[in-house]
């Protein structure tokens, strides 16, 4: 009796064993799969609610009235992500613009590898709220940017500020992060062989 009873509580805890651990399996790919998801959904709030100074949306150019008795300072400021081996930097670090006037500037890039590269840049301005008054007509941040090894280029920037921008609101900053985004062979032009 005593031997039926001892395999009756070692099955019982086999179950509990595989139960527990289909239960943390179950929560690790939960937590993974939150995970993934929760960087398009922080792009898709911060481009719904203009949250973090993220400007990804081209402004369609339509005739404004320039503001002549008002000048806002907008600072240019450059950054490289993770990857190595690029520079990156604005052509000026500042404009004194007139709201409602389009304005034109380049940011240089370089692959400074041997190989060729495509890069991608990401915008933000601050602060945050006034993202929806600084307007882009023309990026290089709406496109991916392909480098040969070496090559560097100036990328244009076609903006204006909207009129309606609050007037407690002097200076705005308008940054790039810049980074190599990874390619996959079939678009690189290559097989699995390189």
């Amino acid at each position: 009796m005593s031997e039926n009873r001892q395999r009756k509580v070692e099955q019982g805890e086999g179950r509990v064993d595989r139960w527990l651990t289909a239960k943390l399996l179950g929560i690790t790919v939960g937590m993974f799969g939150f995970g993934y998801l929760l960087v398009p959904l922080y792009d898709v709030f911060c481009e719904v609610t203009g949250f973090g100074g993220r400007t990804d949306n081209q402004a369609a150019v339509a005739p404004l009235v320039v503001d002549e008795n008002r000048e806002i300072e907008v600072e240019f400021i450059a950054s490289v992500g993770a990857s190595e081996g690029w520079s990156f930097r604005p052509s000026v670090s500042r404009m004194t613009i007139k709201p409602g006037q389009l304005y034109k500037t380049t940011f240089y890039a370089e692959n400074q590898k041997e190989r060729a590269r495509v890069g991608h840049a990401v915008p933000s301005v601050s602060p945050g709220t006034a993202a929806k008054y600084l307007q882009k007509t023309e990026c290089f941040c709406f496109e991916q940017q392909s480098f040969g090894g070496k090559e560097g280029k100036d990328m244009p920037v076609v903006f204006f500020v909207d009129p309606e921008l609050p007037q407690y609101l002097d200076t705005l900053t308008l940054s790039y992060t810049f980074f190599e985004t990874p390619q996959v062979a079939s678009e690189s032009g290559r097989g699995a062989d390189g």
